[in-house]
């Protein structure tokens, strides 16, 4: 794994070599990482049918492993295969070589199994060894090598990239790459994804950045939970989520190179379960909220960055499994979606549907940092409340708050705090009962809200009185669900 850190104004930008899913459409799409630096996984036969039952339907994998892609095979399953770092010198100086490769890997296994494109190399910038001047003429030998085998309109040629190849991050107006990688490399790699009708996969970790910053970075802002946002100083946007900052910093060093017209794939993202004590923020709570959070508004239609409001989200979650043979710190273990016994680590979904997911669940309107008025690129930002010099968000300037439920932890857990507050702690639940004003949605989310808010208020919104054990949060802004008014206090 490779993991440098540096810092890049406020965020700190740290890419790991994780996996990810996701899918091709209108709307978006979710895929997961399948990572296999592990000795107690279970064989490929039983992780597809982990993938089928999930309903995820992409994935990357870090090599072309043939178990793995025969296991693939017939099932639909859009699938990225990756030629290690290692290879990177013989693949670039040596045409025929590519030819091999790609013909071994990719086309003895195509249509059966839906390989969709090759990664050329994992945060090849960052790796110790220096390939980097290999990258592109890779990237070049195997596009040709598609060519050559008639694949190249189905299979693509990319690339993953980490934050660290960015000079400058923040404010993300201000993105630019290295100096180093500008001219040399990323403008050939970005002039040929242009090309062969390609995307720049981007590797992107708001956990790092909060995790080095939590002082300055509000974790609803990392979360993607309801907040009051982060105005770029550079062009008035105002920002509702880390990673949009984060992935805005990458657009805007493409658009300073003229490549405006390229699409990002968010190819490695995801939030650990379990850290060590200096870890902020690590823990399954903010894991499932992070992951399911962006599920959803990867799905939902709802995707574009303030920069690019009309650009679909797809993304690959880091990572399928624990893995218990990586290297470093706790975290690196514990980024799995999934236990090797295939268990789940915390309950998410990766369709839309259901209570959780729209309808007459909790929706929050924050407008993917535009005005109002649904200008799509810039727009006078709202003026209040404005972020603080420092960078952090600061509460509203009512001092209004709500408290809400934590959907991601599960309808069962939700359940059982609503339980509690509507009965030994005392909230007043009479409007959710049938007929009365707030019964309607009649979801576990929606009655939870009102009943954990009931509670809260009623304790004088005390430290510790919107918790319930990780299933309730608390928003500034007022929550939208169906007709019903929530109290609040000042």
């Amino acid at each position: 794994m490779l993991c440098p850190s540096q810092s890049m104004g406020l965020l700190l930008f740290c890419s790991f070599l994780l996996p990810l899913f996701f899918s091709y459409s209108e709307a978006g799409s979710v895929g997961v990482n399948y990572g296999r630096v592990a000795n107690n996984l279970p064989p490929a036969t039983k992780v597809v049918e982990l993938l089928k039952s999930n309903d995820i339907g992409h994935v990357k994998l870090y090599d072309a492993d043939p178990s793995v892609l025969r296991a693939l095979a017939g099932t639909g399953i859009k699938v990225v295969v990756t030629i290690p770092n290692e290879v990177l010198a013989a693949t670039a100086a040596r045409s025929g070589f590519a030819f091999a490769w790609v013909q071994r890997n990719v086309a003895a296994y195509y249509p059966s199994t839906q390989i969709e494109a090759i990664a050329v190399g994992n945060e090849v910038f960052v790796d110790t060894r220096n390939f980097t001047a290999f990258l592109v003429p890779a990237m070049q030998n195997v596009h040709a090598a598609l060519s050559r085998l008639r694949l190249d309109s189905a299979v693509k040629v990319c690339s993953p990239i980490a934050l660290t190849a960015l000079q400058a991050s923040y404010p993300p107006s201000a993105g630019s790459f290295r100096s180093d990688l500008a001219e040399p490399v990323m403008q050939p790699m970005l002039e040929l994804l242009r090309t062969t009708g390609s995307y720049l996969m981007v590797n992107a970790y708001p956990f790092f950045a909060y995790e080095a910053n939590a002082d300055v970075i509000s974790l609803d802002y990392a979360l993607f939970r309801p907040n009051e946002g982060v105005v770029d100083s550079g062009n008035g946007l105002r920002y509702y989520s880390l990673l949009d900052a984060q992935i805005d910093a990458v657009f805007a060093a493409m658009s300073a190179l003229k490549y405006d017209d390229i699409k990002i794939v968010i190819s490695e993202t995801g939030w650990p379960s379990k850290g060590d004590s200096n870890e902020t923020g690590a823990g399954a709570a903010n894991a499932a909220a992070y992951n399911g959070n962006l599920v959803r508004r990867a799905l939902s239609g709802n995707a574009g960055t303030p920069l690019r409001p009309q650009a679909d989200l797809n993304v690959y979650v880091f990572a399928l499994f624990n893995e218990n043979q990586k290297p470093g710190p706790t975290s690196e273990r514990n980024y799995g979606l999934f236990y090797p016994d295939e268990g789940k680590v915390y309950d998410i979904e990766f369709t839309l549907g259901g209570s959780n997911n729209g309808g007459g669940g909790l929706r929050w309107e924050e407008d993917r940092g535009r005005s109002n008025g649904g200008s799509k690129g810039s727009g006078s930002p709202p003026t209040q409340p404005q972020p603080s010099s420092s960078g952090t968000v600061r509460a509203s300037s009512t001092g209004e708050r709500w408290c809400v439920a934590n959907a991601m932890v599960g309808k069962a857990r939700l359940q059982a705090a609503l339980d509690y507050a509507c009965g030994e702690g005392g909230a007043d639940c009479r409007p959710i009962q049938p007929g009365a004003a707030c019964y309607e949605p009649d979801t576990v989310e929606a009655h939870a809200s009102y009943a954990f808010n009931s509670y809260y208020q009623r304790k004088g919104r005390a430290i510790g009185t919107c918790d319930f054990e990780g299933a309730a949060y608390l928003v500034s802004q007022p929550p939208k669900i169906g007709r019903c008014a929530f109290p609040s206090g000042a």
